[in-house]
């Protein structure tokens, strides 16, 4: 009876800091989208080698909460006026948000899941390509 009610208020929550998240995101310069998907990969594969996946960032006496403190922390730290705290807010946001819906159960938690499924991918294409600096163009401009 309260399953679909708490998944239902963890949607709605994880929808308001996703569009800010995304905003943040797209806001950012290719050169440090790259670094923000250095961050993700690597707070993924942190959160992977966990008990818990989805309580990665979560303080042990804050285990047994409906969910995880690490979307939390990872909203805030996004928020931060200084950008390597806000980039590394974001990675944390990204990985345990990602495990977090990944096995969701019920439908509600699929649409945030596939919208990070995009941006991972994005992220991931950003790492591909390469950062030109400027006298790399002025070299390609002048040939």
């Amino acid at each position: 009876m309260f399953s679909p009610l708490i998944t239902l208020l963890r949607a709605r929550q994880l929808g308001r800091q996703w569009h800010d998240i995304e905003r943040s995101i797209r806001a950012l310069s290719r050169r440090h989208r790259q670094r923000l998907g250095l961050l993700t990969l690597r707070e993924l594969g942190q959160a992977s080698r966990s008990e818990f996946p989805h309580l990665h960032g979560t303080s042990p006496e804050a285990r047994y909460l409906p969910w995880g403190q690490g979307t939390s922390i990872g909203y805030e730290r996004a928020r931060s006026g200084n950008l390597e705290v806000a980039l590394r807010g974001i990675a944390l946001w990204l990985a345990v948000a990602y495990h977090e819906t990944k096995h969701s159960p019920g439908n509600r938690l699929l649409p945030q899941h596939r919208l990070l499924l995009q941006l991972l991918r994005e992220l991931k294409e950003t790492q591909a390509e390469p950062v030109r600096t400027v006298g790399q163009s002025r070299v390609k401009a002048a040939a």
